[in-house]
């Protein structure tokens, strides 16, 4: 890769490399629910700091907690069954916009699903079709990434449950996890699985790019927007947002 300035927008590959997004996280992760489905702010402080968000019917929360000191900014709790799931600072967004974008449908609420699909596989199945390859332990099964950066180990017994890992030389602000606890639907777990195994590159400026992740990833300047297929033109326009002055509310997608 020729050098390139940090400021410049990158195409990178695979996705779990790409860091946490584009500097407005609540934008694809958030901002859907609340315009397009009638979720509500139960708190929210300004300048981002804080957003949680619940369903209409209060069976989910959603909770972005940037300030948090263990780094678990993403929380997505269900109620009766209680499930629960937890990201890491440095998850990419659009993974967990892939869960939180297909919550309503999961609560039956079928409006957008032409434009917000939700994989009917499951979880092991995409990991096998992304080339994946599978371990079995004294816990459960693995799953490992082509490149060896991110795992997926699903525990066995009565009470399975999944936990993801990603780092670049362990660690080094590279890293980041993912937990999903016992009795979460697989098709939340599905539809994670299937954005990490997704070939297609995701936008960011390099300089979001974590350092050392930078020399394991693809990383492509587009030359053109017409280079470009639409999920990238639509994350093109979420940059654009990024870079305007942030409002006390999640952005409109």
């Amino acid at each position: 890769m020729k050098r390139l300035p940090p400021e410049e927008l990158v195409l990178v590959s695979p996705r779990h490399l790409a860091g946490s997004g584009l500097g407005s996280t609540e934008v694809d992760a958030l901002g859907p629910l609340i315009h397009h489905f009638g979720w509500t702010a139960v708190e929210q402080l300004p300048d981002g700091r804080r957003a949680v968000l619940a369903s209409p019917g209060g069976e989910v929360l959603v909770d972005f907690d940037p300030l948090r000191q263990d780094g678990l900014w993403w929380t997505i709790l269900h109620h009766e069954p209680f499930w629960q799931a937890q990201f890491s600072r440095q998850t990419p967004v659009e993974a967990i916009a892939a869960i939180t974008q297909a919550l309503p449908q999961m609560l039956g609420d079928d409006r957008y699903s032409d434009r917000i699909p939700v994989t009917d596989q499951a979880t092991a199945t995409i990991a096998r079709a992304g080339g994946w390859t599978v371990q079995d332990t004294a816990h459960g099964t693995t799953w490992t990434s082509p490149d060896g950066h991110c795992t997926a180990e699903h525990t066995g017994g009565p009470e399975p449950v999944w936990h993801f890992e990603h780092s670049v030389l362990d660690g080094f602000n590279t890293g980041w996890s993912a937990d999903f606890t016992v009795d979460t639907p697989e098709r939340v777990t599905a539809q994670f699985m299937a954005h990490l195994t997704d070939d297609r590159p995701v936008l960011r400026h390099l300089e979001a790019v974590p350092f050392l992740a930078r020399h394991a990833a693809v990383i492509t300047a587009p030359q053109s927007a017409a280079d470009l297929g639409a999920h990238i033109v639509h994350a093109a326009a979420q940059v654009g947002r990024a870079a305007s002055p942030r409002s006390t509310s999640p952005s409109r997608r």
